[in-house]
């Protein structure tokens, strides 16, 4: 195919459309948009574990965010790990913006520590780092990041109790009526304890990836689409999506480039510093 249409079908899915409005507005077949994704996906994945490494963040938030593969957990019937529920594990710097590591699988000690081990292969140096009241964190962080951390956990508290297996309310939140921060090892500013900047980048996901639009038929059918429709996700966010707080994309604000990229420059990037385009996809 041609790759002015690449790069079409790319721009419409960074904007929220789903794989049959992509269909429809391009003319192109729905497996055709599917191949897309999945080679664009792909290679943003490489670009992005290639690429963001080195990064010195003074804060990092992380948080989860769930969707879900195929059907919801209670019909998953024969219990495929990769069927049913799933979270997107985030983490975030909190100055830049930027998407430092992400991971998707089950919300449990497994991807938390998989988490952790991406990151600290990431940020070589000391950061102060916030995350949710997910118990996991506590013995992941302690075994990967002790050393390297001043590590809090905001716990918030809800005026009627959680819904939900794992103890969160998915589709409407409960009206918060305080959060106290709980620190768990060094010595944290508690000015940086928050969690605000990564829940309000979880609503970004939620706007821009239809897999992640709550009560529609966007949720993804299989999970190696939801992988690559994530990485499509985090590359275009971080290097060619200008954050509105400091008017660069995070790639730039955080020092990874300096200027804000294309689409055509993401879908050619084989690494940092070889954006050339070419004509094929």
């Amino acid at each position: 195919m041609e790759f002015s249409q690449a790069v079409q079908v790319v721009r419409l899915l960074c904007e929220g459309c789903g794989i049959r409005a992509v269909s429809r507005l391009t003319g192109l077949h729905q497996q055709t948009v599917l191949n897309v994704l999945a080679r664009a996906g792909g290679n943003c994945s490489r670009f992005l574990d290639a690429t963001i490494r080195n990064v010195t963040p003074e804060a990092v938030q992380v948080d989860e965010l769930f969707c879900y593969v195929g059907c919801k957990e209670r019909n998953n019937t024969e219990h495929d790990y990769y069927k049913g529920d799933q979270y997107l594990f985030l983490a975030l710097d909190a100055k830049s913006k930027l998407v430092i590591s992400y991971i998707i699988g089950k919300r449990d000690i497994w991807n938390a520590q998989r988490l952790m081990d991406d990151l600290k292969g990431r940020v070589p140096g000391h950061f102060q780092l916030t995350t949710d009241g997910f118990r996991p964190y506590r013995e992941c962080v302690r075994r990967t990041l002790r050393k390297q951390t001043d590590f809090a956990q905001l716990i918030k508290q809800y005026a009627n109790p959680p819904d939900g297996e794992h103890g969160e309310r998915r589709y409407s939140a409960s009206q918060c009526i305080g959060a106290t921060p709980w620190v768990r090892h060094g010595n944290p500013d508690p000015k940086l304890i928050s969690t605000s900047y990564i829940e309000r980048a979880n609503l970004t996901v939620r706007l821009f990836n239809r897999r992640f639009t709550r009560l529609t038929l966007g949720y993804s059918k299989k999970f190696e689409y939801l992988l690559h429709s994530t990485a499509l996700f985090v590359a275009h966010y971080n290097f060619v999506h200008k954050h509105s707080t400091h008017g660069q994309t995070p790639a730039q604000a955080a020092g990874l480039t300096d200027h804000a990229w294309t689409v055509e420059e993401l879908l050619c990037a084989e690494s940092k510093t070889n954006p050339v385009p070419t004509k094929t996809i």
